[in-house]
């Protein structure tokens, strides 16, 4: 990796409070590398041979058994994927690829491992990384678990409102084939919950979906932040 791009990666939570002669030996092997979209990064079954950062762009994670396929996750900056499997030594359980074109950090495992051994300030780092991916993970088993397809549906558009920082509308930061699984529905059913959410101001144009009446909005979709808030 090039030492101009040290700074930044050092600036990461998961590597501030590394030591210095620590991270000079975790960075000697790593790589920052740009991927176009669509590009295959790991599959499940695999060993974990690195972890992975995303410092620009998106990443998808999924799952398939034979002929189904589910989007899981989507890893945008600054994320880490793939570290429970890294700190353990074992097999990749989720496969990963670009949604978009993206920067990313590639450390090899057995770096990352033996940096976790003998520095105790990266060791909580990992530690709160692997929480934070926990809690995200049961938020949205909850999401999955607890609420309708058009709830889903409904909180989603409101959480990208709430990152987007627009006023009246949104933009689809992926195709609607990777919402729709991302959702856990069907292309179909999204197409349905979009046309029941129309009552509530929500108008699709293209990948720009408009949002006339957040009030409405938010009543349909009761969010909380014990499962839409990203920082609790």
């Amino acid at each position: 990796m090039r030492s101009s791009d040290l700074p930044e990666v050092r600036e990461l939570a998961l590597f501030r409070t590394c030591a210095e002669d620590n991270f000079e030996e975790l960075m000697q092997a790593a790589y920052l590398q740009t991927f176009p979209a669509q590009v295959e990064l790991v599959a499940a079954g695999d060993s974990a041979d690195f972890l992975f950062v995303v410092i620009e762009g998106s990443v998808e994670l999924y799952g398939h058994a034979r002929e189904r396929e589910s989007t899981l996750s989507i890893v945008e900056p600054v994320g880490s994927f793939i570290l429970a499997a890294v700190v353990k030594d074992a097999a990749y359980l989720m496969s990963a690829r670009t949604l978009a074109k993206s920067r990313l950090l590639m450390i090899p495992a057995e770096n990352v491992r033996a940096i976790f051994e003998k520095d105790e300030a990266f060791a909580r780092a990992v530690v709160l990384e692997l929480a934070n991916c926990y809690r995200v993970m049961v938020k949205e088993l909850k999401n999955q678990k607890l609420r309708s397809s058009v709830e889903r549906l409904a909180n989603r558009l409101l959480r990208l409102h709430a990152q987007q920082g627009s006023k009246g509308s949104v933009e689809l930061p992926f195709d609607k084939r990777t919402l729709a699984s991302l959702l856990g529905m069907t292309p179909e059913n999204l197409s349905r919950a979009f046309n029941t959410l129309q009552p509530y101001g929500v108008t699709v144009n293209g990948s720009r979906i408009e949002l006339t009446s957040l009030a409405d909005l938010e009543t349909l979709a009761r969010p909380t932040p014990l499962i839409d808030d990203p920082t609790c």
